[in-house]
């Protein structure tokens, strides 16, 4: 799980994913347009990607990606992401990490 608060610390919005995930691809497109500031890890291509995804299972992340990190606390895959949306708590979520700084829907 160290590896997890090493590559999340000091950012607002982290997304894990794999380059061939389209599930991903379509987060990162949802959170890009609140015009939110974000990093994403594709595991797949990292050298630790196993150790990353074994933390991501103890989680309880199933499946591993998407896995969205805001303000460092796992928010979840796709669905929860959809989910804070719709009840409109998702922008305020990303006013508290600083990924934007104003929002007016």
């Amino acid at each position: 799980m160290d590896v997890l608060a090493t590559l999340t610390a000091d950012k607002p919005v982290v997304i894990f994913s794999k380059s061939t995930c389209s599930i991903s691809h379509s987060v990162q497109a949802h959170i890009c347009s609140f015009g939110a500031s974000y990093t994403v890890i594709e595991i797949d291509k990292m050298e630790n990607g196993q150790q990353i995804e074994r933390a991501l299972i103890q989680l309880g992340c199933r499946p591993t990606v998407p896995a969205v990190f805001i303000g460092q606390q796992l928010v979840g895959g796709a669905d929860e992401l959809i989910s804070l949306n719709v009840q409109n708590k998702l922008a305020q979520l990303l006013l508290r990490a600083r990924a934007i700084f104003i929002w007016s829907p």
